[in-house]
């Protein structure tokens, strides 16, 4: 009784895409490299305020972000997103405020005591 409750907790799911953590590693260094190749004309068409390499440091670091995932149907979701945003940004289905919504600076913590709050202006 015991083993069908592990056996049936350890269930076997449909791989996505890749069926393992190596496949689906090829297709992320695919797609950064379609991204890689794809930014000096996103670039130029869409006339963003940035440079070809300030656009990739953005994509390195969006890629760094997810480097730590394991789950390969997670991994696969990401890529499967990640093909249809360059679709969309490479047939400019996109406008200029879509591509810059990328390189949003992180948001300030807001203030927390009484003389910060009254400084800000903030109730």
């Amino acid at each position: 009784m015991a083993s069908q409750a592990v056996r049936g907790g350890a269930r076997q799911v449909k791989p996505l895409l890749s069926l393992d953590n190596e496949e689906a590693r090829k297709r992320a260094l695919n797609l950064y490299k379609a991204w890689y190749r794809q930014l000096p004309y996103i670039v130029r068409q869409y006339d963003i305020p940035k440079s070809v390499e300030q656009c990739r440091q953005r994509l390195r670091e969006e890629f760094k972000k997810h480097e730590c995932l394991t789950d390969v149907r997670v991994i696969d979701m990401l890529i499967i997103k990640g093909q249809m945003e360059l679709k969309e940004t490479v047939h400019v289905w996109k406008q200029k405020g879509h591509i810059m919504s990328y390189f949003k600076p992180t948001a300030e913590p807001k203030p927390t005591d009484f003389l910060s709050k009254f400084l800000q202006g903030v109730n």
